[in-house]
């Protein structure tokens, strides 16, 4: 095919956040706390376990009162702090105000960095004409994290779902970027790192090529890899 747009997802595809431990001591940095290395552990390790850090480990289990804000939570940013804040709200942290700084902070540009390959294709590809929009299931703005890394320049558009009130697999997000970069369905590829929710662009023709949501230093160039530059 003659790819003519691209749409691509945020966390685990062009970006990755970082490691709960390291989301941990930056907000206990930020905070003026110290912990102890054992109680520093056991907060990390239930915190990874409850699936409290957004584009981090999914939660081993949630619970049945947040059940119904957990399916729906990037359909609005209410929602969406919400369910991430009651998640982390099962680990008894030593201080009630370190729920909501965990939350603050997954949303600041120095939580997430991008892929290696990230600006390259992305640069690549404004070169080559063709047209890129971001699209993301997601309860905030995550342009300023694209400002800040310099990668803001090389996107024509922006598809957030907690904007729209649907997420992903739902096809009006996707028919809604094509629209945005002026683009027939058919001639544009959606890569993402969900099979369930970036595959619901299949349905209006897009092609969909998948990568795999690994640690930043482990995938040095799967989106080179793509195939979306000719």
């Amino acid at each position: 095919m003659m790819i003519k747009g691209v749409l691509f997802d945020f966390s685990g595809t062009l970006f990755r956040v970082e490691s709960v431990r390291s989301w941990l001591a930056a907000v206990l940095a930020e905070q003026e706390m110290r912990v102890d290395a054992a109680a520093f552990e056991r907060y990390a390790e239930g915190l990874t376990a409850a699936g409290a850090l957004p584009g981090g480990p999914a939660p081993q289990h949630v619970p049945d009162r947040l059940a119904e804000v957990w399916a729906t939570r990037d359909e609005s940013a209410e929602r969406h702090r919400e369910a991430y804040v009651g998640l982390a709200r099962q680990v008894a942290l030593p201080d009630p105000g370190l729920y909501d700084a965990l939350y603050d902070r997954h949303r600041s540009p120095a939580a997430w960095r991008p892929y290696p390959d990230a600006e390259e294709v992305l640069g690549s590809l404004r070169a080559s004409g063709i047209r890129v929009c971001v699209v993301s299931n997601i309860g905030w703005d995550l342009r300023p994290v694209f400002r800040a890394h310099g990668l803001d320049a090389r996107v024509d558009a922006y598809v957030l779902s907690y904007e729209h009130g649907v997420q992903k697999p739902d096809p009006q997000l996707f028919h809604t970027a094509c629209t945005l970069i002026q683009q027939d369905p058919t001639d544009v590829v959606m890569v993402g790192d969900d099979r369930h929710a970036d595959g619901g662009a299949a349905a209006l023709g897009c092609d969909v090529r998948f990568v795999e949501h690994l640690p930043v230093e482990e995938r040095p160039d799967a989106l080179r890899a793509l195939g979306l530059v000719p």
